[in-house]
C-alpha cells in the first residue's frame, strides 16, 4: 500500500514539475513578442510621451532616437507608404500605435516603433464622413432582418412622413454595431448581419433607387437602445441622476446623466408644431402654416421657433438637434421627458434626452419613431457621435 501511495505521489510531483516547465516556457515565449497598444497622446516631455490607451490606462513611453516613427493618413492602411516623421512632429491629441521594444531594460518602456495619426487629420476626415452621412445617410428602426437574403427592412420618418425601406447587404458592405453604452461611431465595432434584430436603430449609407424605397448599402451601423417616454419623479444633481416613471411599464427608472449625454428642451411652439405634423396636420397653432424650405433655405416666421421647425420639415431629427440645451438641474418634477438610453430594466445611462415634449406624447408611437430617428438619423455615422 505504501509503495502504491509513493508511486502516486511521484507521478503527481512529476506532473507538477511538467506544468511549471510549460508555464516557464510560455512566459519566455511571451517575452519575445513585443507588446503594443493604441491610444491618444496626452503629454510630451522631452523624449518621453504619455499615452491614454483605448482601454483607459495611462502609459509613459520613452521614444529613443533609434525608434521608427511613421505617420499614416486616416483611412491609409499600407505602412510602406507612410511618411517618416520625427518626435518633434508629434503633438498632444494625436492618435498613436506604440510597439514596445522587448529588449529595453530601463524603468520606462521604450518604443521600438510608433505609428501616428494627426488629430487635425482625423477631425477633417470625420467631418467629411459626417457630411457624407448627412447628405446620403438614412436612419430608422429595423422592422425585420433576413441574413440569408442579405436584406433589412427599415421604417424611417415619423407620422405622415413615415415609410418603409428595403436595405440590400452585400459581402462588400461594411457592417458595424454600436457599443452597448454609446452611439459614438468611434466606439462601433465590426459585427455580422445576424447581430441586427427587429427594433434596433439602423443607419445606412449607400445607393438609393429612384423613389428611395430601396438602398444598396456600402456601410451600415446598428445598435440596440431603449426608448423611454415618462415623467420626472425626482432629480439628483449631486449624483447626476434622475428618476423617471416609464409611461409604458409604469415603473420607475434611474437614469444616469454623464458628460456625454445630449440634453435638449423643445420650445413650446416647436413642440406643438412637431406634434401637429406627427398627427398629419399641416398648420401650426395660431394659424401659421408650416412650409418646406426651398433650395435648402430657412422659411421665415413671425412666431418664435417656427423657422427652426420649418427647416426640419424634411427631417424632424434635425429640428431636435437645434433645440436649446438643458442642464440636469433645470428638469422639474412632474414634467415629461423622452430619452434614448442604454438597455436596462430599472437602471440606464442616458444617451439623449428631450424635455418639453408634453404635446408629442399625444402620439406615442409616432413620437417613439421620431426619437429613434433623432438618436441616429441626423448626425452622421462617420463623426465622433452618430446622432
Amino acid at each position: 500500500m505504501k509503495s502504491k501511495n509513493w508511486n502516486q505521489f511521484s507521478v503527481a510531483i512529476a506532473r507538477l514539475f511538467f506544468l511549471i516547465a510549460v508555464a516557464a516556457a510560455s512566459t519566455a515565449l511571451d517575452a519575445q513578442v513585443p507588446s503594443r497598444f493604441v491610444g491618444t497622446v496626452t503629454a510630451i516631455n522631452g523624449s518621453t510621451i504619455t499615452v491614454k490607451t483605448d482601454s483607459g490606462d495611462s502609459k509613459q513611453v520613452e521614444v529613443p532616437a533609434t525608434a521608427v516613427l511613421k505617420r499614416l493618413a486616416p483611412g491609409q492602411k499600407d505602412l510602406s507608404a507612410a511618411e517618416t516623421i520625427q518626435l518633434t512632429d508629434l503633438a498632444t491629441g494625436d492618435r498613436v500605435l506604440v510597439k514596445l521594444d522587448p529588449n529595453a531594460t530601463g524603468a520606462t518602456p521604450q518604443a521600438l516603433q510608433l505609428v501616428a495619426m494627426k488629430q487635425t487629420d482625423i477631425a477633417q476626415k470625420q467631418q467629411q464622413e459626417r457630411d457624407e452621412w448627412q447628405r446620403s445617410g438614412t436612419g430608422g428602426l429595423v422592422k425585420s432582418v433576413d441574413p440569408a437574403a442579405g436584406t433589412v427592412i427599415v421604417t424611417t420618418g415619423a407620422g405622415p412622413t413615415a415609410k418603409t425601406i428595403t436595405v440590400h447587404i452585400s459581402k462588400s458592405t461594411v457592417l458595424k454595431r454600436y457599443a452597448a453604452n454609446s452611439i459614438r461611431f468611434a466606439d462601433a465595432q465590426p459585427a455580422p448581419l445576424d447581430a441586427v434584430h427587429a427594433g434596433d436603430q439602423f443607419q445606412v449609407l449607400g445607393q438609393k433607387n429612384a423613389d428611395g424605397s430601396e438602398i444598396t448599402a456600402t456601410e451600415v451601423v446598428s445598435g440596440s437602445f431603449r426608448n423611454i417616454s415618462g415623467v420626472v419623479v425626482s432629480v439628483d444633481t449631486t449624483a447626476s441622476t434622475l428618476t423617471v416613471k416609464d409611461l409604458v411599464t409604469k415603473k420607475n427608472v434611474t437614469v444616469h446623466i454623464t458628460p456625454d449625454a445630449e440634453m435638449r428642451r423643445l420650445p413650446d411652439m416647436m413642440a406643438k408644431m412637431i406634434a401637429a405634423r406627427l398627427k398629419g396636420g399641416t398648420a401650426a397653432p395660431g394659424g401659421t402654416t408650416t412650409a418646406r424650405p426651398q433650395g435648402g433655405g430657412a422659411a421665415t416666421s413671425s412666431q418664435s421657433g417656427n423657422g427652426q421647425a420649418r427647416r426640419g420639415a424634411g427631417g424632424l431629427g434635425q429640428v431636435l438637434e437645434r433645440a436649446p440645451a438643458v442642464p440636469l438641474g433645470d428638469l422639474k418634477k412632474g414634467e415629461a421627458v423622452m430619452l434614448v438610453s442604454t438597455e436596462g430594466a430599472t437602471d440606464v445611462t442616458a444617451i439623449k434626452l428631450l424635455a418639453g415634449v408634453e404635446p408629442l406624447l399625444e402620439s406615442p408611437e409616432a413620437s417613439r419613431n421620431l426619437l429613434s430617428n433623432w438618436s441616429m438619423g441626423s448626425g452622421g455615422g462617420g463623426g465622433e457621435e452618430a446622432q
